[in-house]
């Protein structure tokens, strides 16, 4: 008989991907009259006079003249390299990310995925746990993130994982990263469970970038393989693939940082599924609190 831990050696990690407690110091950032993001007090006036954005009251909003969504991701492009002209984004990524006004409504217009943390837009991404049931107990498949990663170089990661593109849906991410990533063909990676989302806020800054903050959605998914399917790193990303009992990936979320900051909430909300945790009174009280006037919650992992 499993007998559930309390949750709250855990809650750190859920403090450290909400710790944007407030929006002091962030105007917003419309388009359309709605709100898509969050400008920090450098952003704002690194973009201050420039023809594609004007002042709505206390918000910045894109210029009225940009009507269609090709348009206004033109606008964004420009705006995005003035910022990196100014030294404040360091440099573009090629992808382009969807910019809502609210989860799963019509896309307003495309961004580079650069861009989001400084404009404080939305985003969303997939994680896959990679689940081996053997005789011994249940094994989880992490990755082991290459050297050469700018953010969390080093740290362990989920099987799965990576971030939603423009016109991409979680599925049809899955399935791009599952054989990215980890060389998984698309028959097996089909078969993985959507379990839920977890969502954050938290200020963000990679080197040399403005500060701005992360809104992400992780959408979760559970992922059943055979003894014999093992993973292979595929695009250079991962630098290893290692099978781990479920105890000892509790023990290092428990105890350690040895995971990239937000694949401890991935974890979480596979602890709680499996009875392995149980929130606490603390839990609570935490998930009470974030789930007020910020837009960060975590809600699966405090349930």
């Amino acid at each position: 008989m499993v007998v559930a831990m309390d949750l709250t050696p855990f809650l750190r990690h859920v403090l450290r991907c909400n710790a944007l407690t407030s929006l002091d110091g962030f105007v917003p950032f419309l388009i359309g009259g709605r709100r898509v993001g969050w400008l920090g007090r450098e952003t704002a006036a690194a973009l201050s006079g420039a023809r594609e954005i004007v002042r709505d009251g206390e918000a910045v909003a894109l210029a009225p003249s940009a009507r269609t969504a090709a348009q206004r991701t033109s606008s964004l492009a420009a705006l995005t390299q003035r910022l990196v002209s100014a030294g404040l984004i360091p440099r573009l990524r090629g992808e382009l990310y969807d910019v809502r006004a609210e989860p799963g409504g019509e896309s307003l217009a495309c961004i580079d995925r650069a861009a989001i943390p400084a404009f404080g837009i939305a985003a969303e991404g997939v994680h896959a746990n990679g689940l081996v049931h053997r005789a011994d107990g249940l094994f989880v498949w992490v990755g082991v993130r290459a050297a050469d990663k700018t953010i969390a170089p080093g740290k362990l990661d989920s099987l799965i994982g990576g971030g939603i593109a423009a016109g991409e849906t979680p599925q049809s991410t899955l399935l791009k990263e599952a054989w990215e990533e980890a060389s998984l063909p698309p028959h097996l990676a089909a078969a993985a469970r959507p379990v839920g989302q977890v969502r954050y806020r938290m200020p963000w800054a990679e080197p040399g970038q403005v500060q701005g903050m992360r809104r992400d959605t992780l959408h979760l998914f559970d992922l059943d393989l055979a003894e014999d399917v093992v993973p292979r790193p595929n695009d250079g990303e991962v630098a290893e693939f290692r099978l781990l009992p479920l105890e000892e990936v509790l023990r290092l979320v428990r105890e350690t940082d040895a995971f990239k900051f937000n694949i401890p909430l991935v974890l979480i909300d596979l602890f709680l599924r499996r009875g392995l945790v149980s929130p606490s009174d603390a839990a609570r009280q935490l998930h009470l609190a974030l789930d007020g006037p910020c837009d960060a919650t975590t809600e699966r992992a405090l349930p």
